[in-house]
């Protein structure tokens, strides 16, 4: 008798496919013939010419030219007060440009007397960015010609961010489509050079992703001396750092960003010690920024007739909240059943930053973008979030064209749907941080880890050991409680 040999299991497919994974796509493919098959094996078979990384590009470029034609108001009539307001297409480069001497030959830290409310490496792009700009004078022309250079090398540092999302967790590219397409990029990505600053720490995460930690450091340390967010996921590190006990990751990873940060910010403190001076002490003498709750708050303070909060005592509120809630996350990660991914909390840090700080400037939200697609890719979640700041977005251009101009009635909106919308935007942020420190307490629920994954993000911290986690005896680098315990824990 002939024996028959067992049949093979099939091997598990190299991409996780979203209209598979994800219920609001799996809804949607219906219009294109539902879900890819069960049989189909994605990542195995060559896609011939539209490859991930190709159909990623080109979404990206369709994004920018939607984006750009947000700005086409500006761009045929010029950047001028309130239309630039009302039109919804203010952006601060034409500001600086006529402001900051941009256009009459000032470069920012190199010319003495020069006044940069920016990071160094800012006000390096912003300065390289005018040289490239034909003639003399700050007209509407000389204006438009420094807003699209700008732009353009905007959506080449977008485009990059893209593609390192999608190869940072190579499992998951798809993904990066969230950073391809997202509304608050278009709506927000000219607004200034922030860009900068997010390609910068996407290309730290993959060098760390790839255990690259010193390049790591740099890109986090170049980061830092653009906009200082990227300087947060030190703080990941350093809490998984703690529950790994690989401390040397973190310190060889914040050496290196200090290194890089140093190098980029000494000479210039060196050779023009108050015009690098002085973003720090704009920084902490500014009032409280538009749509920071603290604003809201003094709004709503001054129509009530009741006191207001100044500026100094806005900074230790605003520093002690933070901190709070960074120690209520490293708290979070050091008593999860499981350790959290990297992306997770820097997530988490970033957006508690946000919340707190007295500045919430409408491009701040292209911060969080990439670091949700890593952290939380769920559409539906991400799709209600990037709505509330689309209103975020209109309200505050309506409420600065009356506040700065007084412009026609009929455009503006009253002091109340502004805070209102102010509100709506804190609460879309703290409702995906919850869901983001709900899939951290119950690791069953995360995305990433459905689909048989550890940390892609996390670099050495991928499939590590515990060897310090609160309320749990840890014997030998492992937790000492067995699956059963943790899977009632999770119950």
């Amino acid at each position: 008798m002939q024996e028959t040999k067992p049949r093979s299991q099939p091997q598990r497919a190299r991409f996780v496919v979203p209209s598979r994974s994800d219920p609001l796509l799996r809804n949607f493919t219906e219009l294109v013939g539902g879900p890819l098959g069960r049989h189909a094996s994605p990542g195995r078979i060559s896609p011939g010419l539209f490859r991930i990384e190709l159909v990623l590009i080109i979404l990206t470029v369709i994004a920018a030219l939607v984006a750009v034609l947000t700005k086409d108001y500006c761009r045929v009539n010029g950047w001028h007060t309130p239309d630039q307001f009302y039109a919804t297409c203010y952006s601060d480069f034409p500001e600086l440009f006529r402001n900051r001497g941009l256009g009459d030959g000032v470069f920012p830290f190199f010319t003495q007397g020069g006044q940069f409310e920016y990071p160094v490496l800012m006000g390096i792009v912003a300065g390289v960015t005018a040289l490239l700009v034909p003639g003399h004078g700050t007209g509407d022309e000389r204006v438009l010609g420094y807003f699209d250079v700008n732009a353009t090398l905007i959506v080449a540092v977008w485009i990059v961010t893209v593609l390192l999302t999608a190869r940072i967790n190579r499992h998951r590219p798809w993904d990066a489509a969230m950073v391809a397409l997202a509304p608050g990029i278009v709506l927000a990505g000219f607004i200034n050079w922030d860009m900068w600053a997010v390609g910068l720490l996407a290309l730290g995460m993959y060098f760390f992703a790839r255990d690259k930690v010193v390049l790591a450091g740099v890109c986090f340390g170049l980061g830092a001396a653009t906009k200082l967010y990227p300087l947060l996921i030190l703080g990941a590190i350093l809490v998984l750092a703690l529950r790994t006990g690989k401390l040397r990751t973190f310190l060889v990873t914040a050496g290196a960003t200090l290194a890089a940060w140093l190098a980029v910010n000494l000479p210039i403190a060196a050779i023009n010690p108050s015009g690098w001076g002085y973003f720090f002490t704009f920084t902490r003498d500014r009032p409280a920024g538009y749509s920071s709750p603290w604003f809201a708050y003094n709004l709503v303070a001054d129509r009530l007739h009741g006191g207001q909060i100044d500026a100094g005592t806005i900074n230790v509120l605003a520093l002690s909240l933070f901190l709070l809630a960074c120690a209520f996350i490293g708290a979070l990660a050091l008593a999860a059943p499981r350790r959290p991914r990297l992306a997770q909390l820097v997530f988490l840090i970033v957006a508690a930053l946000i919340l707190t700080n007295k500045v919430y400037s409408p491009q701040f939200v292209i911060w969080l973008i990439p670091l949700l697609a890593l952290a939380r890719p769920r559409w539906r979640d991400f799709l209600i979030w990037q709505a509330a700041e689309g209103l975020h977005w209109a309200a505050i251009w309506m409420y600065l064209g009356q506040a700065t101009s007084g412009g026609a009635a009929q455009h503006n909106i009253d002091m109340s749907y502004y805070v209102l919308a102010v509100v709506l935007h804190m609460v879309a942020t703290a409702y995906l941080m919850a869901r983001v420190a709900w899939e951290i307490w119950i690791p069953s629920n995360d995305p990433i880890r459905a689909s048989g994954q550890d940390d892609p993000h996390g670099g050495p911290f991928d499939g590590a050991d515990d060897r310090f986690v609160i309320g749990r005896f840890v014997i030998r680098g492992r937790r000492s409680s067995t699956p059963a315990t943790e899977a009632s824990s999770n119950g």
